[in-house]
């Protein structure tokens, strides 16, 4: 096995020009074959699994810790104060909304299932600049938790992977990426923002508040003239949610270019089968936590018990709890807003000091409005599953022998034709 370091180092030189106009989805990998059709093709090669720290690499691309944040530094809610909508200071590779900052990284290969967390891990600078990779594949190392020892399970069969996808979708020899994120942490998340504003939650189906409201109008935390329809509140966590994943997903992609790699980005994958919401039916997933309820076509999953865990039921008694949860993580010891943690600036302590933690109405109006979206749902937030995983990303060892074969001059990066060289001395 060679060192990684020459292929860190190329990684170094690549052009980010040369990862967005070379991005490709590049299917055919070491021990695939396509059956038949003009493109018909058996590959020569047995299937070669990345190494540790191509793996890592790639992970260190989808949520390694790039410093802090600059969070959102102002609101004319408060003038006088630092707006308090950032829920981690944490940089990472790739963008949040508000620094709410929930995804995880899952992958899996032929040696097992992991997970890697980077969301909470304070930064030791403002900004690593990417120099230091070893550094930053070492940080996603000490982030990396096994979960199984063995590949991923999910049929390689439909429903849980469409057709055209079975001959090359989490075959031997490949690493399957997949970001998750907890939307019950997103959708708390802008819910304060939008409360610390003023705005009223309807519910656009009866045309009446989300909850019990009149007390907070009275308290002035709401402004009844500022109606938000709770169906566009949960469209917004959905779009927030599935940006922040691909952001991590598009990420693996540039990388793959960059190490000359073969893969592709894809969603034909059912994300629910993957995650563990059909053990029952005997296909175990991730092993994640689910629930079910006849309103439901699909179930909700809701967290992998001690690794990921969503803020809601059935981890909290109700969703009153899993506010008081929220408002700890944003303004409680080491949270967000404590004054004593560092930050990007350069007197964290002042910064911080100029903003207060939620009042009891502001706290208790937000679970309010949480209690009812459970309530009328029987999940939070209410229209998808709770932890979503939209999308998937593929890593694999390219055969150049097929592109060779059946593709035009340039199908393929010279990181591609380099790649065995540099990073496995072959």
């Amino acid at each position: 096995m060679a060192s990684p370091d020459a292929g860190f180092e190329a990684v170094r030189e690549f052009s980010l020009l040369d990862a967005l106009y070379g991005r490709r989805a590049r299917r055919f990998g070491l021990g695939m074959e396509i059956p038949s059709g003009p493109l018909a093709f058996r590959s020569e090669k047995d299937p070669l699994p990345l190494s540790e720290p191509e793996q890592m690499l790639l992970v260190a691309a989808a949520t390694g810790v790039s410093g802090w944040t600059f969070g959102v530094p102002f609101t004319p809610r408060l003038p006088d104060s630092h707006a308090d909508f950032t829920v981690r200071f944490t940089g990472r590779t790739a963008p949040t909304a508000a620094g709410i900052g929930t995804p995880a990284l899952f992958f899996t290969d032929d040696d097992g299932c992991y997970c890697t967390r980077t969301r909470d891990v304070r930064p030791a600078a403002a900004s690593t600049g990417g120099g230091d990779l070893n550094a930053a594949v070492a940080l996603c190392r000490e982030q990396t938790t096994r979960l199984t020892d063995a590949r991923l399970e999910v049929p390689s069969s439909p429903p849980y992977i469409l057709p055209p996808n079975l001959w090359w979708a989490n075959q031997p020899g490949s690493t399957l990426f997949m970001p998750v994120g907890d939307a019950a942490e997103e959708c708390l998340g802008i819910l304060g923002l939008m409360l610390r504003h003023g705005v009223m939650v309807v519910d656009d189906e009866t045309g009446e508040p989300a909850g019990d409201l009149d007390p907070f109008v009275r308290a002035g935390v709401l402004d009844p003239e500022k109606r938000l329809p709770l169906a566009e509140l949960l469209a917004d966590v959905n779009d927030s949610m599935c940006l922040e994943l691909a952001f991590m997903g598009h990420n693996i992609v540039l990388m793959l270019q960059a190490m000359g790699i073969g893969g592709l980005y894809f969603n034909g994958m059912d994300g629910l089968a993957a995650l563990g919401a059909y053990a029952g039916d005997g296909v175990p997933g991730l092993g994640f936590r689910y629930v079910e309820d006849e309103r439901w076509v699909t179930p909700s999953v809701v967290g992998l018990d001690g690794v990921y865990e969503a803020l809601c039921p059935p981890y909290f008694p109700d969703m009153h709890a899993a506010v008081e949860a929220f408002v700890e993580r944003k303004f409680g010891a080491g949270g967000a807003y404590d004054a004593s943690a560092p930050g990007p600036w350069k007197d964290p302590a002042r910064v911080r000091g100029t903003t207060e933690p939620y009042s009891r109405d502001f706290v208790e109006c937000m679970a309010e409005i949480a209690q009812y979206i459970h309530d009328k749902f029987g999940k939070f937030p209410g229209t998808r599953s709770t932890v979503m995983l939209p999308g998937f990303v593929q890593a694999h060892h390219l055969d150049t022998d097929f592109y060779d074969e059946h593709y035009g001059e340039g199908s393929y990066l010279p990181t591609h034709a380099r790649h065995l060289e540099l990073w496995h001395g072959a």
